[in-house]
């Protein structure tokens, strides 16, 4: 009996999870002309159209783009920071690492407003460099924070075998740190992908004419269409996210570093 609960509740979560996902992609496949569970019959016509439409293609180049560079950036801010307040005793440090993770506590809307008020628009700053500069900063606390706890589990004594045998500091950390934190740094790298990818707060005020993020536009396309083709490109979009994990597993064995 006890067998058969832990089933129960096992098969519940899994339908909690799952559920949602399934409603999607068949919401999508349906051949009816408007977006409906259960589907109007089953048509891949909407999976298709999504790849026609010249404003989701121009709206994914640019949230693609903004994903990677915004997160590199991050990552090339982030490891630095990592490192210096793992290693070493800095006065104010638990100040700074609080101020890394104020674009966590603050709600994106209220950093997009911002940008907008005090950068955009007295600036005249391009939104396009606006919305780099926010996804940036959005995705850095992340950059920290998983690279400081994989190079929180890394000795520091090997760093400083790697000096004492005649390596730089920059060499030891080129050749001894960043291999042994390439884990977190992958996984840093991937969390922030999917969270700048899917932001929408802070892209809502960022947005101007032939600048959208993907998810503002297809939040714009369903105020005057209402067709499957937001349903199939949101299961396009998961099915991304899938491969990329998948992808970042089998080829840069992430599942032995994380």
């Amino acid at each position: 009996m006890r067998h058969f609960a832990n089933w129960t509740i096992l098969g519940l979560t899994l339908a909690f999870l799952i559920g949602p996902f399934i409603i999607i992609i068949l919401a999508g496949a349906s051949a009816g002309q408007n977006l409906a569970f259960p589907p109007e019959g089953l048509s891949l016509k909407w999976y298709l159209k999504v790849f026609t439409i010249e404003s989701f293609r121009a709206s994914f180049a640019l949230s693609m783009g903004l994903a990677v560079f915004g997160t590199l950036a991050a990552l090339v801010l982030g490891i630095p920071a990592a490192y210096a307040l793992n290693r070493y005793d800095l006065p104010g440090a638990e100040t700074v690492r609080t101020i890394v993770a104020a674009p966590i506590i603050v709600p994106g809307i209220i950093v997009g407003l911002a940008l907008l008020r005090y950068m955009v628009l007295p600036l005249n700053v391009s939104i396009t460099a606006a919305l780099f500069m926010a996804h940036t900063a959005l995705v850095l606390p992340y950059a920290v924070r998983v690279v400081s706890s994989s190079m929180h589990n890394l000795r520091a004594d090997m760093e400083e075998a790697a000096v004492l045998l005649g390596a730089t500091r920059f060499q030891a950390f080129a050749k001894v740190v960043l291999p042994n934190i390439r884990g977190g740094v992958l996984a840093a790298f991937i969390l922030g992908f999917v969270t700048s990818f899917n932001q929408v707060p802070v892209s809502l005020f960022l947005s101007g004419p032939g600048v959208r993020t993907l998810p503002i536009d297809m939040l714009a396309y369903m105020e005057i269409t209402f067709d499957p083709s937001v349903a199939a490109l949101s299961a396009l979009l998961a099915f991304m996210s899938l491969a990329i994990v998948f992808i970042a597993e089998r080829l840069l064995g992430f599942s032995r570093y994380v």
